[in-house]
């Protein structure tokens, strides 16, 4: 006769997705990976077609039927607006996954992973920076997230481009010194910025593997170098700024809250980063309690899922004892 699933938990990052079968007792039935979800590069079908692959892993392993889910819960990246979220809504629908879907942006999920209660703050820190917050009467608080043009600043890719800028700047004489003008090409095996400035314009160094040049930038701060450190701190600025102005429309600043940090560059745990964003939340938001997710994303998906479906807390506390 098959399996029932209570929720189908989906996180969907631009490089990988993850998906969970979750039973009605909050027992994880199956879990799958899949790739990338990316549907401003490949169009909103396609990108579906990524998660299909995933969720048909997961119920071959399950013994789940198609279609017997009660509810969906995708957390997606590339929903950065609420009619981002809709479209997505609609093209999921479609698909006839479960009865009910609800789509929302991947930072909820991590959000909701690092909370025991959907309440708090989240500041996530990857390739790029977002932030969102929840309480449980459903009111929350986000940002477009969409690059510069919606005001955004940090991020892995975005602190990579900032400190190529200043160690380019460096070495023609624009610019004041920095030790990234040798720390930056030398990653590379390069020996001079204009080499490495060459090598990205003509595609011998991809546009990915730009990344690979923050964890340099900090190590560079480390060691004492002034722009590097400028560069560190303002990242601390831009984080508590979005808890901030996050926790402040929601009522948030003068309550005992959870303010949750996440993504590869907080992950991290700089120590000059972390300091500075714990001394100056403190300023802001003087009872916010700082977190550092560990849990994965999908687990906050699958909480999400079982929030909505009105699952008692002994089922949340079993699925997230799975992950523990």
């Amino acid at each position: 006769m098959g399996v029932n699933a209570s929720v189908l938990a989906i996180d969907a990052g631009n490089s990988k997705t993850d998906v969970a079968l979750v039973g009605e007792d909050g027992s994880v039935l199956a879990t799958a990976r899949g790739g990338g979800f990316q549907p401003p590069v490949v169009g909103v079908e396609a990108a579906v077609d990524v998660l299909a692959a995933a969720l048909g892993k997961a119920l071959a392993a399950s013994g789940v039927r198609p279609g017997a889910v009660g509810h969906v819960s995708a957390c997606l990246a590339n929903a950065d607006l609420p009619v981002e979220e809709a479209e997505l809504t609609e093209a999921l629908l479609r698909r006839g996954w479960g009865g009910t879907v609800e789509v929302r942006n991947d930072t909820f999920a991590i959000l909701r992973a690092g909370v025991d209660e959907p309440r708090g703050v989240a500041v996530v820190c990857g390739a790029g920076i977002n932030c969102v917050g929840m309480v449980p009467d459903g009111r929350t608080a986000r940002f477009p997230a969409i690059g510069r043009i919606s005001g955004d600043w940090g991020g892995g890719s975005g602190l990579a481009e900032e400190a190529l800028w200043f160690a380019a700047r460096a070495e023609d004489g624009r610019g004041e010194p920095t030790e990234l003008m040798h720390t930056l090409p030398g990653h590379f095996g390069l020996g001079s910025m204009y080499e490495l400035i060459e090598a990205l314009h003509r595609g011998r160094i991809t546009y990915e593997a730009r990344h690979e040049l923050t964890p340099v930038l900090f190590a560079t701060s480390a060691a004492g170098d002034t722009v590097a450190t400028g560069l560190v701190d303002r990242l601390a600025d831009e984080v508590v700024a979005l808890a901030s102005v996050a926790l402040g429309r929601l009522g948030l600043l003068d309550e005992e809250v959870p303010v949750v940090l996440g993504g590869s560059v907080l992950a991290a745990r700089h120590p000059r980063l972390d300091d500075r964003i714990t001394r100056l939340l403190a300023e802001r938001a003087p009872k916010a309690v700082i977190r550092v997710v560990a849990q994965p994303p999908v687990l906050g998906a699958a909480l999400l899922g079982l929030d909505r479906t009105g699952a008692p807390p002994g089922v949340r506390n079993r699925l997230r004892a799975h992950y523990s």
